[in-house]
This record gives C-alpha cells, sequence and structure tokens, in this order.
C-alpha cells in the first residue's frame, strides 16, 4: 500500500513538472551534411541570370536561351533591343485563350464564328469565311501550326468582344510577367509601328504559356494536320518540330521589316529549353540559330533533381504533444539547373530542432534543407511537419493519471 501511495505521488509531481516547468521549443538545432542530387524551381516572373559567358556569335539581331521552369538565362545577346516581333506576338494571344480555357470561361468545343474583320485579314491565314464556325479546338490548331491571323482575330474578337479590347488585355498581362520592353498594338503581328517586344520579354511570355499552360503543346507539336473534314491541311511554320529531338513548340514570325523571329522550346532529359531568336536574316538561319542556342543549353546543362516531397526525413519528439513524435518531410519536389559535371558536388545541410512544442499544424515549416555547390547557396527548401498533433491539456493529462490512480489501487 504504501508503495502505491508512492507511485501516485511520483505521478502528481511529474503532472507538475510538465505544466509548471517552461519548456524549451526548440532545444537544438541539428545539422546534418550529405551530397545529393538536387536543387528547387524557382516559379516568378522574371529571368534570373547565369554565370555564363560562351560566345556563340549568332546571326541575328537579338537572342536569349532560358531554362524554362526557372527562368533562368543561359546565354544572351542584346536581349532588351526593342524588335517587331511578327507572328511570334501571337504567343501572347495564345496565352490569353489558355487563361480563358483554364479558368472556364470557355471550352475547347465551343463554337467560333467568322466576323467580318477576320475573314479580311491578311497575312497567313486558313481563309476563314463569315457563314462558317470553328471550335476553339480548331481555332488554337490553325493559330499554333499555321500561324492564321484569321483565327486570332476571330478568337480575340470574342473573348473580349473587339481587337481593342483583347490588345489591352495582352498589355496588362505584358505589364504583370514584367515585359518591360513591351508594347502590343495588334493580336497577330503585323507590322505597325510601335507594336515592339524583345528577346527576353519573348522568353517570359513563353515560359509562362509552357509552365502554366503545358497542354498547348499539344497543338504547338503537330508537324501536319488537317481542318474541314481534311480538306485544309496545315504543316507547321517551325521546322525544328520535324527535325530537332524533343522539340516542344512554340511559335514563328516574320514580315519584311521584323525579319525572321523565332521563339524555340524543347525538353531533353527532364531539362526544358527555351531560345529566342529576333531579326534573322532569313528563315533558315533563324532555325540553325536556335537549334545553336539548345544545343548550347543540352550539352552543357543538367537538371538534377534532388528529395521528392514524399520522402519523410525523420521524426522529431514533440513536447506536450497528443503524439510522441511528429514526421517531417520536404514541402516540394526540388531540383536545380547545374553545369554537367557538377551533380557530385553539390552539398545539402538539413537544419532541424531536436524536439518540437505542440500543437503542430500539418505544413507548418519545421526547418530547411539547403542546397550548395562550391559555397554559394543554390536553392533553399523548407521541411514541414506531415500530421497535426494536438496539444495535451491539463483535462487529459488528468484524466490518465486518474486512469493509472485507480489501476494501481486495483493492485
Amino acid at each position: 500500500m504504501i508503495i502505491s501511495k508512492l507511485k501516485l505521488i511520483f505521478i502528481f509531481i511529474t503532472l507538475i513538472l510538465i505544466f509548471f516547468i517552461p519548456a524549451v521549443t526548440l532545444a537544438s538545432d541539428s545539422i546534418f551534411v550529405w551530397s545529393p542530387d538536387v536543387q528547387t524551381t524557382q516559379t516568378n516572373t522574371s529571368l534570373s541570370k547565369s554565370s555564363s559567358t560562351a560566345n556563340l556569335n549568332l546571326d541575328c539581331g537579338s537572342a536569349i536561351l532560358i531554362e524554362q521552369s526557372s527562368g533562368q538565362i543561359l546565354f544572351e545577346q542584346n536581349s532588351h533591343e526593342k524588335l517587331r516581333p511578327a507572328s511570334v506576338t501571337k504567343i501572347m494571344s495564345i496565352l490569353l485563350i489558355m487563361e480563358a480555357i483554364d479558368s472556364g470561361r470557355i471550352s475547347y468545343t465551343d463554337k467560333i464564328p467568322c466576323t467580318e474583320k477576320a475573314a479580311g485579314m491578311g497575312g497567313s491565314q486558313i481563309w476563314l469565311d463569315v457563314r462558317e464556325e470553328l471550335t476553339v479546338d480548331e481555332m488554337l490548331k490553325a493559330i499554333c501550326v499555321a500561324s492564321a491571323n484569321d483565327c486570332i482575330v476571330a478568337m480575340a474578337e470574342y473573348l473580349a468582344g473587339s481587337t481593342e479590347a483583347f490588345v489591352e488585355q495582352m498589355n496588362e498581362k505584358a505589364k504583370e510577367l514584367n515585359m518591360n520592353d513591351t508594347t502590343f498594338k495588334n493580336c497577330h503581328g503585323l507590322d505597325e509601328d510601335g507594336h515592339v517586344t524583345s528577346s527576353h520579354d519573348i522568353a517570359l511570355m513563353s515560359k509562362e504559356l509552357l509552365t502554366k499552360h503545358p497542354l498547348i503543346t499539344k497543338y504547338t507539336s503537330i508537324w501536319m494536320d488537317s481542318l474541314r473534314d481534311g480538306k485544309s491541311q496545315l504543316v507547321n511554320t517551325n521546322k525544328l518540330i520535324r527535325n530537332y529531338k524533343g522539340a516542344t513548340g512554340l511559335k514563328t514570325g516574320s514580315t519584311s521589316l521584323a525579319l525572321y523571329n523565332l521563339s524555340a522550346s524543347a525538353t531533353r532529359d527532364d531539362l526544358s529549353l527555351i531560345a529566342v531568336i529576333m531579326k534573322a536574316p532569313s528563315s533558315s538561319v533563324r532555325f540553325s540559330e536556335a537549334q545553336k542556342l539548345l544545343d548550347y543549353g543540352f550539352n552543357n546543362y543538367t537538371y538534377t533533381s534532388f528529395d521528392s516531397s514524399n520522402n519523410i526525413i525523420k521524426n522529431i519528439p514533440v513536447n506536450k504533444g497528443s503524439k510522441s513524435s511528429v514526421s517531417v518531410a520536404f514541402e516540394s519536389d526540388s531540383g536545380a539547373l547545374i553545369q554537367k559535371g557538377q551533380e557530385k558536388e553539390i552539398v545539402q545541410s538539413i537544419k532541424l530542432p531536436d524536439i518540437i512544442q505542440a500543437p503542430i499544424s500539418q505544413g507548418q515549416k519545421i526547418g530547411e534543407a539547403t542546397y550548395s555547390l562550391n559555397g554559394k547557396v543554390i536553392s533553399i527548401v523548407p521541411i514541414v511537419a506531415t500530421e497535426d498533433i494536438s496539444k495535451n491539456t491539463f483535462l487529459n493529462i488528468t484524466n490518465g493519471v486518474l486512469a493509472k490512480w485507480f489501476s494501481l489501487f486495483r493492485i
């Protein structure tokens, strides 16, 4: 009986210690260092410069090469020079169409009428008739593959009520994407005074289209197709789709004043690149110079993946929690664009507390992983709790003590 009373006293002393002695929520920081294979993806709307000093001597007025997901610049040549974009303009027009589809404003099966203005467009077209309607799906195919001016005008009028209102939306989106070199005057790209952009800005809107609306490559990667029950044949104006490994798009453009432009995208081994060429002297040169840029990127860089968000890093003890520990994991998948051959030089440092104070919410940041290359931080990834853990209340603990107390008296 004396032993039972001593046990009871011990339990109450423990209870008092739990509630009245301040707990240290982060007793210490544990740092683990090793070399894995990865960095995080940046998703902002700006382009970040790399340390590349390559001299490719491109035969064009302006050019840029970026990694698609992060926007990291791998090469640039006069990238902010304001030039006429020609039909590369349609990248922005297509972006607004895809936003309308993904937001539910329109669907791929909606039928788009042809207005007199659309039917009267010059330049590249599929000869729309005011008496016919094409679905959004068919319009996108004609715009992406054949660069159809009549179709883009019909879509602009359908979405915004007029081409003027649609162009306002294009310029608003350009500001949102920090396209500071850009002023749109029309939705199709035919020469017009003041209608200008830069290779840098074309890369920005290309990145936005491909990363936010990847289904567009269903259209931009078509080499040959047809409309109107096979009566209208379409051949992609982007020759790289046919002969460059991994090509996914994106858009050509040419006029007598703009000369020859191209935004070319391609993916190989999880690395996606965008190469922009402006004011090339001929069509063949724009394709060869874009290929030169893409080859440079694929030959010199690799995308290295780090740990997956599904991987549990460890279990950390929880102070005053309904559970004694909580598992933690990376907030998201992560990776980094690095020069080939440097994969094994990446150092990962994980910083986590030895103990955590309850309550804890699922997704709550607990620590972080830092990835460095040659002493330079290339990525920081949050580490988060994988579950909710409530704080133990006085009532819960008292109930537990009472349960033990009664069990002692039954001895």
